[in-house]
């Protein structure tokens, strides 16, 4: 029974854990139509991820010495379909967090995002 729970303890450690990834990110500005159907918008505080699902919010943070940053954006889109990189931001997301080219991230899945009434998609 010690072992059991033991090991449940460590599985449910280890999946927390996970839910953070470091890695790179870049910044796109390409298609009329995003993979959920919205349009592409270049303004919007939205982000492209291989594997969280559609209307999750999730922490971006760019740790420098100098310049900390972490904003908050919403996953519409799939990709980024180049090696190495983890997410695809658009211009607004990236320059909030301070780049335009490429840069070294966290991003940690936060929840599942749920419009309230007047809520235009921005937030």
């Amino acid at each position: 029974m010690r072992a059991a729970m033991l090991a449940l303890t460590l599985v449910i450690a280890a999946s927390v854990a996970a839910r953070a990834e470091s890695g790179i990110a870049s910044v796109y500005d390409y298609g009329r139509r995003t993979a959920n159907g919205e349009r592409f918008d270049p303004r919007a505080m939205t982000a492209a991820h291989r594997t969280l699902p559609f209307g999750t919010l999730a922490r971006v943070c760019r740790a420098r010495a100098d310049l900390p940053r972490c904003i908050t954006v919403r996953i519409n889109d799939r990709g980024p379909y180049v090696r190495g990189r983890i997410i695809d931001l658009t211009p607004a997301a990236a320059h909030a967090l301070g780049f335009s080219g490429l840069a070294h991230v966290t991003v940690e899945p936060l929840g599942v995002y749920r419009p309230r009434r007047g809520d235009f998609g921005f937030f």
